[in-house]
């Protein structure tokens, strides 16, 4: 997998505003945020996408859910938040290592696209 930006974030060569880092994921606020929280969770684990990942990843994919989850816990967001994770350029992944987006703070509308 090529070096990202998510990767030099993971190796604190890029600063981010992190609020949350344990022994598989980082997560961090969106330096372009979609609404009041808008956070990242990362794997540690470089994973292109959810395309790409495997049954082996199954214990990792559902960490960062749960970390999602903590984290919007801690961000206030009792009622209600979304958790989005883009797959492949034309679902609007922009930057090739898997990542959840935790965004709340504001209503969400239907269809996001």
């Amino acid at each position: 997998m090529a070096d990202t930006i998510f990767g030099k974030i993971l190796r604190k060569e890029i600063p981010a505003d992190i609020v949350h880092e344990d022994d598989l994921c980082l997560a961090f606020r969106d330096i372009e945020p979609q609404a009041p929280t808008h956070v990242l969770v990362i794997p540690k684990k470089p994973i292109p996408s959810l395309a790409t990942a495997e049954a082996v990843d199954r214990d990792l994919l559902g960490h960062l859910l749960l970390v999602a989850k903590q984290i919007a816990e801690g961000e206030g967001l009792a009622r209600g938040y979304r958790v989005v994770m883009n797959t492949g350029s034309e679902g609007g992944q922009t930057v090739d290592h898997l990542h959840v987006h935790l965004i709340g703070g504001r209503p969400m509308n239907w269809p996001p696209g």
